[in-house]
């Protein structure tokens, strides 16, 4: 594997200070899941269904907020969309100690609703900042940054809390958000071009969009890309629930922190590898590769075979992730971006949100290991479902996309006048067609 990839993008001027950034930015968030867990059930006294809805109501919170934050970065700005989220989360972390558990609910539900938009953020300047060529490395290299995040933030989380207390760790949480806030206002990465290109009709097309064809967002590809979004995080999300559930049965329960290290150490590596390779490989190809490399994982009858079946069921989930986020941001107009990218993170939420209790269900029923045969087969099923979904699109919009051409010297047809959400037929045959193929991607 080249290195070489990787050297040419953190060259690029801005790259590497935002990922430096990210890095640092994303631990409040990476943390504050485990750190509220902690607190439900130690001082608060409650139990851990108690802790599952704190937890539940900050999900919310994102999955309401995402794309309302994503949408104010596109019309006003990064710094003056940031303030309010930073002043909020701020708020709400240093007082929680202090709040009773139905005040925390709520609490956590106004956290979520406000949190730092820093993964949207950091994304939709990767866009800006990263030529299309080399954006699936640049995605690729974030993925693994997330993956070391949430390696190292819950670790300084559970210390933070048990050996000084669950107060102080939630009073860091609301700190550090506001040095995360005050990170990203300081650098302001770029979320719109200084000069925009004019915008096409899909990647490769030539035809150039309309004035009004900015506007168009929802096209039964872009759909399906935040259906891959929900099934992978359905599949991240169950089988953490069910590594935890199978290392209790066996008495491990010491072992379910380097399990997952391990797991997610087997994400990096897949993001390294194919963020360093030349082609771009469609997200649900790559989400039902994650799918089926998660079934091995049922049948690991030992803590060894165990770790061996997660290391290989996480390499392809920075690879998954990381094409999601390029497929989004390669078909969406830059004044819909930010928008897009939180619609993004309510899919992701939506799937982590269901994709836990379920496989929680298969495994009182039926046993730990089963949960991740829940997991795995129900991503599957969705990808699947995507598949064929794009595989009819296409064939609908290919006969309306032919009448788009013309014999040399005549002038095109006018194009009838659409709704703002109406898929332009030509723009969703073109997204439809790269979603269902591997392509090489195209180079300097």
């Amino acid at each position: 594997m080249s290195l070489a990839p990787y050297s040419d993008l953190l060259r690029r001027p801005g790259v590497l200070r935002l990922n430096l950034i990210a890095l640092v930015a994303r631990l409040p968030h990476a943390m504050t899941g485990v750190v509220v867990t902690l607190h439900v059930v130690g001082p608060l006294g409650k139990g851990y269904a108690q802790a599952g809805i704190v937890a539940g109501a900050l999900t919310i919170g994102m999955a309401v907020g995402g794309p309302w934050r994503g949408r104010r970065v596109d019309t006003i700005g990064l710094r003056r969309a940031l303030v309010p989220s930073v002043i909020v989360e701020a708020s709400v972390w240093t007082v929680a100690p202090f709040l009773g558990y139905r005040a925390l609910v709520a609490a956590a539900f106004l956290a979520g609703l406000f949190l730092v938009p820093v993964f949207p953020v950091v994304r939709q300047s990767l866009a800006v900042l990263v030529p299309q060529p080399q954006q699936h490395t640049a995605y690729a290299l974030d993925s693994v940054g997330t993956e070391l995040t949430f390696m190292l933030a819950p670790v300084a989380g559970v210390m933070i809390a048990t050996q000084v207390s669950t107060t102080a760790a939630l009073v860091v949480v609301g700190l550090s958000t506001v040095g995360a806030g005050a990170l990203l206002m300081w650098f302001n990465p770029p979320t719109r071009s200084a000069t925009p290109s004019e915008p096409v009709v899909g990647a490769g097309s030539g035809v150039a969009a309309s004035p009004r064809a900015v506007t168009r967002v929802i096209t039964p590809g872009l759909v399906v890309v935040l259906a891959a979004s929900s099934a992978a995080a359905f599949v991240l999300n169950g089988t953490d629930v069910s590594i935890v559930a199978v290392l209790r049965q066996w008495g491990e329960g010491s072992s379910i922190g380097w399990m997952v290290a391990l797991w997610a150490g087997g994400s990096m590596i897949g993001g390294l590898v194919y963020g360093a390779g030349h082609r771009r490989v469609s997200p649900l190809v790559l989400v039902l590769v994650l799918s089926v490399a998660t079934v091995p994982v049922a049948f690991a009858g030992t803590p060894l075979l165990l770790a061996v079946a997660l290391v290989v069921a996480g390499i392809p989930c920075a690879p998954a992730l990381s094409a999601i986020t390029a497929e989004l941001v390669r078909e969406v107009s830059e004044d819909r971006r930010g928008e897009v990218m939180g619609w993004n993170g309510t899919a992701m939420t939506v799937g982590a949100a269901v994709g836990a209790p379920f496989c929680g269900w298969a495994i009182d029923r039926f046993g730990p290991s089963t949960g991740f045969l829940a997991a795995s087969v129900v991503a599957g099923v969705l990808a699947g479902v995507g598949v064929m979904v794009l595989g009819v699109s296409r064939r609908r919009a290919a006969p309306e996309s032919v009448g788009l051409e013309h014999a040399p010297g005549e002038v095109a047809p006018a194009e009838p006048s659409a709704g703002p959400l109406t898929a332009e037929p030509s723009r969703t045959g073109q997204l439809d067609a790269d979603l269902l193929r591997a392509e090489p991607s195209l180079v300097d």
